[in-house]
């Protein structure tokens, strides 16, 4: 936490192909070592197999898939008069975003085919039809929320 002032949110740049700011905040989440145009491409690539695997433009499923892994509730942890409490809380949007993103790849590169764009395709599908492991993730975050509602009123 800075003692001064707030960090300034950076802008991202839309990407080239679909001008929107939310394929580059992924492609960023996506990439390692800084390798982008590998990102690029394997997100890319992936959006293709979801237009030729069902038919449906792949930008739309991937969208889909972003809005069905937003979780709306998350626990956090609160220390009171020694006992720590897991307080639920809504998530503010651009930790929704964020939240949705990281499971998304996190999930796609566990699961077991043989290509990451494939991964993710699959990954991607599974999501917009509200199935698959991030969805899951998602699911019992909110579970554990509804679990500890008792310890609503510790909101700070």
């Amino acid at each position: 936490m800075p003692r001064r002032k707030r960090a300034t949110k950076r802008k991202v740049l839309p990407d080239p192909k679909y001008h929107s700011v939310l394929v580059t905040k992924f492609i960023n989440g996506l990439l390692v070592d800084g390798k982008k145009s590998v990102a690029e491409t394997i997100f890319y690539d992936a959006l293709d197999l979801i237009n030729n695997k069902t038919g449906q433009d792949g930008k739309d499923t991937f969208e889909k898939a972003i809005h069905n892994v937003k979780p709306l509730l998350e626990v956090r942890s609160r220390r009171v008069g020694g006992a720590n409490y897991q307080v639920p809380v809504e998530v503010r949007s651009d930790r929704q975003l964020a939240l949705a993103i990281r499971w998304l790849i996190s999930f796609s590169r566990n699961r077991s085919e043989k290509t990451m764009a494939e991964k993710l395709a699959n990954e991607f599908i599974a999501a917009s039809k509200s199935e698959g492991g991030s969805i899951k993730k998602r699911e019992d975050t909110h579970r554990m929320a509804e679990a500890n509602k008792a310890f609503a009123h510790f909101k700070w």
